[in-house]
């Protein structure tokens, strides 16, 4: 909203010697952002009015030129050369006499062309920096100030104009009405509200029938006929300043009306071409198959939802968003219909975004107007068109009004002061709300409060604890930060997921959130389930409208966005929920008034679906680079797995791996990831079919496994440290090829007793050497007691238990 200060002052007695600077604190203190500071660009020197006493056509050039004589109020008229055709004889103007210098550094002085001295010039809006018509110079009519008065008052060349940013809430500021009832509160000064009079009591029945089939949508409509408009006469000057000042091209003076009292009360309207209208208007949804051409020349299909002002043939306007061109005004329109009206705001901005057909119209209406001056409006409109154009009111005014009483609030008065956290009283509270236009009825100690007309964003007490502390000022509430009470660290989950995290960055993975969303199809690409997703309601892709129940579709889509832009060697992990199935039961709607109670607290709890905290991990390429000291190691299912048992060891659990089968993973490289016998996750090898599908390198690698099935870790205790020298011993084992280490590794666990501190799996032969059907496990283990040097036969002891153990699993010594 641009506001120019010389049209606000009109409205707002700004106290002596408010500047820029002032006027800025005052629009920021109301909320009101201030995006720019406008100013006509500097002309200096002679810039008077000048009255044209004689034209002389002059004839022998190229193109039309004239030779005038203008009083510029010296003893002697000047005589100045103009090629402009759109001004007469008696006519003023405005004359930039010789040392005159325009915007754009363009001096004037007095010179000879097309055989005559021009000594000045006649200017145009463009050429004085007031407005972009340069087809004519500027004509202030005829009747105005005399000549030889200087024109820089005139024409507002030392206006400011404050370009606003207004919010959706604070509709009415897209007015200068709205905008000076904040500055006078800012101020303290007094200010005049231009929609303060009394319409007058026009006479007779009204010119048209107009009915409004849905008032929910529309619950006021008022309208007027008007005749005799004069087609030709101009909008006067100082409107097309405040227009264009205001950032609005002037059209003609009818629609420059309407804009202008829009801009002024804030209330849009529509001006009809009243020869045009056929039959009765009809405020009514649109029918099925129904189209309607706007006035910028779009042919546009109805929808069932679209609110529209209708006569007998048809649509003639979209409701609040622009007009119909079979109507619109021309330049022989002499008889108007003059439209205002209160139109639901959703609707509006439905309608606006259907259509993709913003309008300032259209904004001011999505945002709220005040319903109160319909009428008032089509009395400033009718009055400017009858002085200006000739026009007068025929019949009465239709006013279609169903609006019920405007809901009242109840407002402890000592709410503002507990939510601002400073003192309030009583009467502080009273005269803030009543400044903003509230009726307020004080009763004990409570308040009730009826918003005025044109806030409806009024709605609760929280809205007017607003309204109360900006009127005391935001900057009187002190920057005191609270006192944050002590609180208790990290819980066991965060520091696990934290020291997870760390572990598998020193590993050298690197970690990459990626949105929590999936598509049906990445999911089917992986070959995991898409039943029982849930789906968001407004999605931020169409193609993403789940959320995820595995961290691999995120980290495969990392991992394939990264291998497109040159990488080869990756490993990246991610932390984060999961989402899983319920029982689809829906949530109920909390109450905003009050606290939920019980009951409605566990429904919602209820319906909220799992979410346990998952670790992913996904690489491909080299896991060891190549260099001087060798070829480098690829990345292989055994990383995958170990990257598992990083986890594991950062969560202080014991993991065992078994063989697998579980999509998206190789059904004969997938190790299934146990602790205390329950699956917590997979690693491995990917499926070469996933591999395929999502365009990823052969054997890239994957694990997932859930952290908040892993138990909690006990209470770290030192270790016993003997100080007695430990055994070591390595056995070779023949096992079937089918036989799992980690069986193997368990039987002898279990057989070597208690004397052992380790055990380490150091190499697997599959060779042909280890004989058909089996390999060969090498195992180093290390036995130490706590209180003694161990013998020889306490060791052999040991192992013989341990082998007896293994032959349990088909494990046999090697010789």
């Amino acid at each position: 909203m641009k506001v120019p200060i010389s049209w606000l002052s009109q409205h707002v007695d700004l106290p002596a010697g408010t500047g820029v600077e002032e006027l800025d604190a005052a629009f920021v203190r109301q909320g009101l952002e201030v995006e720019e500071v406008l100013t006509v660009p500097p002309t200096t020197g002679p810039l008077v009015v000048g009255r044209v006493l004689e034209i002389e056509e002059l004839t022998g050039f190229k193109k039309p030129i004239r030779y005038c004589r203008v009083d510029v109020g010296n003893e002697v008229p000047q005589g100045i050369v103009c090629g402009a055709r759109n001004f007469a004889v008696g006519d003023l103007v405005v004359v930039a006499l010789p040392g005159a210098v325009l915007p754009g550094d363009f001096a004037i002085a007095a010179r000879t062309t097309y055989d005559h001295v021009s000594d000045g010039m006649i200017c145009s809006s463009r050429e004085l920096g007031v407005g972009d018509d340069h087809d004519g110079i500027l004509v202030l009519g005829t009747d105005g100030p005399a000549p030889g008065t200087p024109a820089g008052g005139l024409l507002g060349l030392d206006d400011v104009v404050f370009d606003l940013e207004v919010t959706t809430d604070r509709g009415y500021c897209m007015a200068i009405r709205g905008v000076a009832r904040e500055v006078a509160a800012a101020l303290g000064a007094p200010w005049q509200d231009p929609a303060a009079t009394t319409p007058p009591a026009w006479s007779g029945d009204p010119a048209w029938t107009v009915e409004v089939e849905d008032p929910q949508r529309c619950d006021r409509f008022s309208m007027i006929a008007m005749q005799g408009l004069d087609p030709a006469a101009p909008s006067p000057w100082w409107l097309r300043r405040r227009l264009t000042r205001s950032g609005v091209r002037s059209i003609s003076l009818a629609v420059d009306v309407t804009n202008y009292v829009m801009l002024e009360l804030g209330q849009p309207m529509h001006a009809f071409d009243r020869d045009a209208v056929r039959g009765p208007v009809v405020v009514r949804t649109a029918r099925p198959g129904e189209r309607v051409t706007t006035l910028d020349g779009v042919d546009r299909a109805l929808d069932a939802d679209d609110l529209l002002i209708t006569d007998e043939s048809g649509p003639i306007g979209l409701a609040g968003v622009m007009g119909g061109a079979s109507t619109e005004i021309s330049g022989s329109t002499t008889a108007v219909l003059l439209e205002a009206a209160h139109w639901e705001p959703a609707g509006i901005g439905r309608g606006v975004r259907r259509h993709k057909l913003p309008s300032e119209a259209a904004k001011r209406f999505e945002r709220g107007t005040d319903p109160d001056v319909t009428v008032v409006a089509l009395a400033r409109a009718a009055e400017l068109l009858a002085e200006y154009g000739g026009a007068t009111v025929v019949g009465g005014v239709v006013d279609v009004d169903t609006r019920g009483p405007r809901p009242e609030i109840v407002l402890p008065v000592s709410r503002p002061q507990a939510v601002a956290g400073i003192p309030i009283d009583a009467d502080t509270v009273i005269d803030a709300l009543r400044t903003v236009g509230c009726t307020v009825v004080p009763a004990g100690a409570q308040l009730t409060v009826t918003p005025p007309s044109w806030r409806p964003d009024l709605t609760d007490p929280a809205d007017l604890v607003e309204e109360v502390v900006r009127a005391v000022g935001y900057d009187e509430i002190p920057g005191v930060l609270p006192t944050v009470p002590p609180g208790r660290g990290l819980t066991p989950g965060q520091r696990r997921r934290r020291s997870v995290g760390r572990a598998l960055a020193d590993a050298g993975y690197t970690e990459a959130p990626a949105y929590p969303f999936v598509g049906p199809a990445a999911l089917t690409a992986l070959g995991l389930p898409t039943e029982g997703l849930l789906t968001l309601r407004n999605p931020l892709s169409d193609e993403e409208p789940a959320l995820r129940t595995s961290l691999l579709p995120g980290l495969l889509a990392t991992l394939a966005r990264n291998l497109g832009r040159g990488q080869r060697d990756l490993a990246v992990f991610e932390v984060g929920v999961v989402f899983l199935p319920g029982d689809g039961a829906a949530a109920p709607l909390p109450p905003v008034d009050r606290r939920p109670d019980d009951a409605t607290l566990a429904a919602l709890l209820g319906a909220v679906p799992a979410q346990p905290w998952h670790v992913g991990t996904v690489l491909t390429g080299l896991r060891e680079p190549r260099g001087h000291w060798g070829p480098g190691r690829a990345a292989d299912w055994a990383d995958a797995v170990q990257a598992a048992r990083t986890v594991a060891a950062a969560a202080g659990v014991e993991l065992t791996v078994r063989a697998g089968d579980r999509l998206p993973w190789h059904p004969g490289r997938c190790a299934e990831l146990l602790v205390e016998g329950v699956v917590v996750g997979h690693a491995g090898e990917l499926h070469p079919r996933v591999c395929a599908a999502l365009e990823l390198p052969p054997r890239t690698c994957a694990m997932e496994l859930d952290l908040d099935a892993l138990p909690e870790r006990a209470v770290a205790q030192g270790p016993a440290i003997s100080s007695f020298p430990p055994v070591h011993t390595d056995l070779a084992l023949s096992v079937p090829a089918g036989t799992p280490a980690a069986d193997v590794e368990s039987a002898l666990r279990a057989g070597s007793g208690e004397l052992l501190e380790d055990l380490r799996l150091f190499d697997v032969y599959t060779g042909s050497q280890a004989g058909e059907g089996q390999k060969s496990l090498a195992y180093a283990l290390t036995f130490r007691a706590p209180d003694r040097t161990l013998t020889r036969a306490e060791v052999a002891e040991a192992v013989s238990a341990a082998l007896a153990s293994a032959a349990a699993v088909g494990a046999v010594q090697r010789a």
